[in-house]
């Protein structure tokens, strides 16, 4: 008998209607003689209504409180849910996060899980009950509602599968795995039968919005098998798995992920002495904000400019700490550029291909698409480029790394 963990977002249990299809799924997998535990997110566009109903209360809404309230939303979720499966015949029962018994800590709205008690699943699944938990949820040590903060679903899914050492975890959404890159933005993108956790962490990491960065986290550190899947359409989806192909012929870039909202600060000027970058992003970290691509420059005459990107919402709020110290820095001016984004070539075949990037630098330059901020790491590099030109760049790079899906459809 295999245990599978399944996980369905909010637009997979969307209405009455999309929550029968899903307990329709799921009986499947139960007529099978597969044990069903299943994770559900709050139907699409309740948390954002909770949220509001609380900003017309208050402009800010005491942390606590609000994980009471949009805990609320999972919990209707699952009470369909088992409704919709008793109604099929088969046995069901929801149960909260707290319920359950995942532990988090006490960061209301942002909580990290502690440990989970896995004894009343088990004993659930035993007498052939399905499973159906509220996602995004837990308690703390008092007791109190916690959540794990936006697409903490996700996480739920992955840690009920590495409490009960399930055989997979399943994500299922409104898209049939993961691909080269956005559909939307390629249409001939590749649907990929496998890639790897270190693959996925970077392309997650980078933009890719197919699953959670903290799930992907969780699933390889657990080593949870973890498979994206589409509620919507029949496919086998994508295995996210621990073991890289080894076929010489495999191609070295598994995908192309991309970040419309980036912003560039430059600090011009200061002068080239040791701590000066600390001095320079010190603050901005301290202020909550992260700091992503940095590059130091300088010169002949002894200063240097320091530039960096940040998300785009954060960047007036940079902008004005730099401002405030650019005296104290000795800076000739603070610049901010909106206009930029950020484009990603994601590959552990890097590791054994040459010459990636002076192929990625040149299909840009083709395309006279220039490069103001380079950064890599083992598996990665990354541009930042006008924003204009971001499908551009996406589908030149996508072409000139033959990522395309092939005539007949197969799935790489």
């Amino acid at each position: 008998m295999t245990l599978i963990v399944q996980k369905y977002g909010g637009t997979s249990v969307g209405s009455p209607e999309r929550i029968d299809a899903v307990a329709e799924k799921i009986g499947k997998f139960r007529d099978d003689g597969d044990d069903v535990v299943v994770v559900v997110s709050a139907m699409s566009g309740e948390t954002n209504r909770l949220t509001s109903l609380a900003q017309e209360i208050t402009e800010q809404p005491i942390p606590r409180e609000m994980d009471v309230l949009l805990s609320t939303g999972e919990q209707v979720t699952i009470a369909l849910l088992c409704m919709a499966l008793k109604k099929r015949g088969y046995a069901a029962r929801s149960f909260t996060g707290g319920q359950v018994r995942i532990l988090t800590d006490n960061s209301h709205t942002k909580a990290r899980i502690k440990e989970i008690d896995s004894s009343l699943m088990r004993a659930e699944l035993d007498q052939g009950n399905i499973v159906v938990v509220a996602g995004f949820q837990g308690a703390d040590d008092n007791g109190n509602i916690t959540t794990l903060g936006r697409g903490g679903s996700d996480t739920t899914a992955v840690a009920l599968a590495a409490a009960l050492d399930a055989d997979e975890c399943q994500i299922y959404t409104d898209v049939k795995g993961v691909y080269t890159t956005d559909p939307r933005v390629v249409e001939d993108a590749k649907l990929l039968k496998s890639i790897t956790f270190e693959e996925m962490l970077e392309l997650a990491s980078l933009g890719a919005k197919v699953l959670q960065l903290r799930s992907v986290e969780f699933a390889g550190k657990y080593k949870v098998p973890l498979r994206v899947l589409s509620t919507f359409e029949e496919s086998e989806g994508t295995l996210i798995t621990l073991e890289e192909e080894t076929d010489m012929e495999d191609p070295a870039i598994a995908g192309i992920a991309f970040e419309r909202d980036e912003a560039k600060l430059t600090v011009a000027g200061v002068p080239d002495i040791p701590g000066i970058a600390y001095k320079v992003i010190g603050p901005v970290s301290e202020a909550g904000i992260e700091v992503d691509v940095i590059v130091q420059n300088a010169a002949a005459d002894g200063s240097n400019d320091i530039t960096f990107t940040v998300k785009r919402a954060e960047s007036d709020k940079a902008k004005e700490i730099l401002d405030t110290i650019a005296n104290d820095l000795k800076a000739k001016e603070v610049t901010l550029d909106r206009r930029v984004c950020k484009v990603s070539l994601v590959g552990v075949g890097m590791r054994s291909h040459a010459g990636i990037a002076s192929k990625m630098f040149k299909a840009l330059a083709d395309e006279n698409i220039n490069i103001e901020i380079i950064t890599t790491s083992e598996i990665k590099i990354s541009v930042v480029i006008e924003e204009k030109y971001l499908e551009l760049a996406v589908r030149a790079l996508h072409s000139v790394f033959e990522l395309a899906d092939s005539p007949t459809g197969n799935e790489a």
